[in-house]
């Protein structure tokens, strides 16, 4: 088998907690090509989809720098790996967008993950919207004043954030009686420029934002994220808390009903977010949690992920 990541420079990578370490390190104890690419790295030769990539050997290592050592580039077709991994982590701005529009190019010749069409039209944040059952009362609006009697209405306490954000960022608890509520519903709309998500807050979300990985609509590990003292996000990497969690009989009911609409999109590779029972976010473009939940459970969350993956290739070269 041979695997191309899409990915950010290397030597960025958190690899105590990046999923794409995580599966290229059973890639490599498989014996499967371990490939590796940035974003400006692809383009198109007519129809077909091309990139100039790198062989890359992946060992154990807490550093990139011993982690991975990266050959030199040669030009290839997309068409001759087996799995695509579209690693790269947000903004999905108008560089990843053209991406996306390359990718669909390769689509039937490799397995993509995810597919390029449901990260153009699955936004991770209003997604969960076509969920309602599922999810807490939510708004999306440009208008702070909207802002303000949703909270009223909410009972005072009400979560933003906007709309195309990532990483916990831009994500605020705004409270009755907060001196700067006005303030942060004024930034977070851009003054009317922006269109920003309101949810109800969940109080639920002291005790965790538990993160479910999915591969083709199936469980194979989860992670609850706890804030640290005096932060409302779980956010691993601004000190939000790894603990043990199970999926339990509300996960499940969740998971069932968005597998289909996943499935539909082409997103075989997954993360849920959710809080006290309610769907909150859904995440495709890069999703982590597996690194942790194998330390967690004490198992290899990634070899699932990769039986998945070679399952489906096959189906797609026997066409």
């Amino acid at each position: 088998m041979r695997l191309l990541f899409i990915v950010d420079p290397l030597e960025k990578l958190q690899l105590h907690g990046d999923t794409s370490y995580a599966l290229m390190l059973e890639a490599a104890s498989r014996g499967w090509d371990v490939w590796t690419c940035q974003l400006d790295h692809l383009g198109l030769m007519g129809d077909d989809a091309v990139v100039d990539a790198s062989p890359t050997i992946v060992m154990p290592a807490t550093t990139p720098a011993e982690a991975f050592q990266v050959e030199a580039s040669s030009h290839h077709r997309l068409a001759e790996f087996d799995v695509v991994l579209m690693r790269k982590d947000p903004p999905l701005d108008v560089n990843y967008l053209h991406a996306t529009w390359i990718l669909e190019h390769a689509r039937g010749k490799t397995l993509l993950v995810n597919d390029p069409r449901g990260l153009r039209e699955l936004n991770e944040h209003l997604a969960v919207l076509r969920f309602p059952h599922l999810t807490p009362p939510t708004i999306v609006t440009r208008s702070a004043d909207k802002l303000r009697a949703f909270q009223a209405a909410q009972g005072g306490a009400i979560v933003v954030k906007p709309v195309d954000g990532y990483g916990g960022l831009g994500i605020f608890v705004v409270r009755d009686g907060d001196p700067n509520a006005s303030s942060i519903l004024e930034t977070s709309t851009g003054a009317g420029t922006r269109w920003t998500i309101a949810q109800r807050y969940l109080p639920e979300a002291v005790e965790g934002d538990k993160r479910i990985v999915l591969v083709d609509g199936e469980p194979v590990g989860a992670v609850l994220r706890v804030p640290g003292s005096a932060e409302a996000r779980g956010n691993l990497h601004v000190g939000g808390r790894a603990v043990k969690t199970q999926i339990d009989a509300r996960d499940k009911e969740i998971i069932a009903a968005v597998a289909p609409m996943l499935r539909e999109y082409g997103q075989i590779l997954v993360g849920l977010d959710v809080i006290g029972g309610m769907l909150t976010e859904l995440n495709i473009t890069s999703p982590t949690g597996v690194r942790h939940a194998s330390r967690l459970d004490d198992k290899n969350v990634a070899a699932p992920i990769l039986d998945c993956f070679e399952r489906m290739s096959r189906g797609i070269r026997t066409r």
